[in-house]
């Protein structure tokens, strides 16, 4: 993963709190994640296609973008896996 700036999080806090405040009864974790996600995916493809000239220039750099994508997305989720795992009993004990 790249070095972060000093907002780094506090971006991907803001994030987070959107998407659970989309929770709702009818509306669960599962839906949300999966919202999110697209939504990343989506921002992502506009991102990259902001760098090229041509859909002909950007089809020809796909599989190195989905490349480097899919690995970031895994070192990012393999980094908080672990940190939930380490933390497991803190993170996900039920208030008093």
């Amino acid at each position: 993963m790249q070095k972060t700036d000093d907002e780094f999080y506090d971006r991907a806090d803001e994030h987070i709190h959107l998407s659970n405040d989309q929770i709702s009864g009818d509306i669960g974790r599962g839906k949300v994640s999966a919202s999110m996600m697209y939504a990343t995916a989506r921002f992502n493809a506009w991102v990259s296609a902001v760098g090229w000239n041509s859909g002909e220039e950007m089809k020809a750099s796909k599989e190195e973008t989905l490349e480097y994508f899919v690995n970031e997305y895994r070192k990012m989720l393999e980094e908080n896996l672990d940190d939930y795992i380490d933390n497991f009993s803190e993170y996900m004990s039920v208030p008093e």
